[in-house]
This record gives structure tokens, C-alpha cells and sequence, in this order.
């Protein structure tokens, strides 16, 4: 049976190896394992038969904007289900907390597609918030707002953007 759940600090290791399970390949960014701990409360995941399964997490990244980062489902058990099931969690989650506009960077636009999310070019906020996410240090927010500094695009991913309404 498979539970979709909020991620606990138990589940880090396996989030972790999950994460470098497509990181090698080049498919996903690696990630730092106190990374993993200091975001775990964004994180989702999916759990079969008490093994995580897949994960993946909402980021803020303003009072209506944010991203969702590290979908991975355990190679072998895709096409199943399971990362359709962990991104409507995190579509709701946003909901739950007020956010309006969910992005991502993605190879997988068709998976993003088939939950409303469309390729975007350039900034998708106003001159105010833009100012604003330019003092941030994360670097989702550079490429989200397609800053020099986070060029090149070293995983040569695509960047999306689904309006929730």
C-alpha cells in the first residue's frame, strides 16, 4: 500500500540516497545532507510497505511563488504512479499556504505538463517582488529569475510555471 506523507527527519538517509541515485547521471542537482535536514519540513514523500519510494518538496520563495524541487521516484518503480501521487500533495500544499504560482526546472515537461504546468521565458512577477528575490541567496530564486549568475544552465534543464487556481 503506498502513504504519502510529510517527510520526517528519519527519512532524510533515504531521501539522500534517492537524491543521489539521479544526481550521478547528471539528472537532478545534488544536494547537501544538511540540505536534506534543514528543508526535511518541505519535503513529501512516498512510502510502500514502510520503504520511501519517491519524494519531493515545496520551496517558498515569496507570498504567492514557489518551487517545487527534488521530485525522484526509485528507479524501476516509475510509470506507476507514485510521482503523480507525491506532486498533487505538493499542489495542494501550496494551496494550503497561499501561494498562487508553483515553478519548476525540470527534463521531465511532460510530467510537469500533465499537471498544468507550462514552459516559461524571462520573470513571471512585477519589478517590486523581482527587487526583492534579487537579495536572495538560493540559488532556485536565480533561476527562476533567469539571472547571468546562474548561467549556464549546467543541467540544461526547462523552466515551468503552473497558475494555481
Amino acid at each position: 500500500m503506498l502513504v504519502i506523507r510529510p517527510a520526517q527527519t528519519k527519512d532524510v538517509k533515504s531521501i539522500r540516497t534517492l537524491v543521489d541515485s539521479y544526481a550521478a547521471p547528471g539528472q537532478m542537482l545534488s544536494k547537501e545532507t544538511v540540505t536534506l535536514y534543514e528543508s526535511v519540513q518541505e519535503f513529501i514523500i512516498a512510502e510502500k510497505d514502510g520503504v520511501l519510494v519517491g519524494c519531493g518538496a515545496l520551496h517558498i520563495l515569496w507570498e504567492d511563488l514557489a518551487e517545487v524541487r527534488t521530485v525522484a521516484v526509485v528507479q524501476g518503480l516509475q510509470k506507476q504512479g507514485i510521482g503523480h501521487q507525491i506532486l498533487e500533495a505538493i499542489i495542494e500544499r501550496a494551496r494550503e499556504v497561499g501561494v498562487e504560482k508553483i515553478f519548476c526546472l525540470t527534463f521531465q515537461i511532460d510530467f510537469f505538463g500533465h499537471h498544468g504546468f507550462e514552459v516559461i521565458e524571462g520573470t513571471p512577477v512585477d519589478a517590486d517582488v523581482y527587487a526583492e528575490l534579487l537579495r536572495s541567496y538560493d540559488a532556485g530564486i536565480a533561476e527562476f529569475l533567469d539571472l547571468e549568475s546562474a548561467k549556464p544552465n549546467t543541467l540544461g534543464n526547462t523552466r515551468m510555471l503552473k497558475i494555481l487556481t
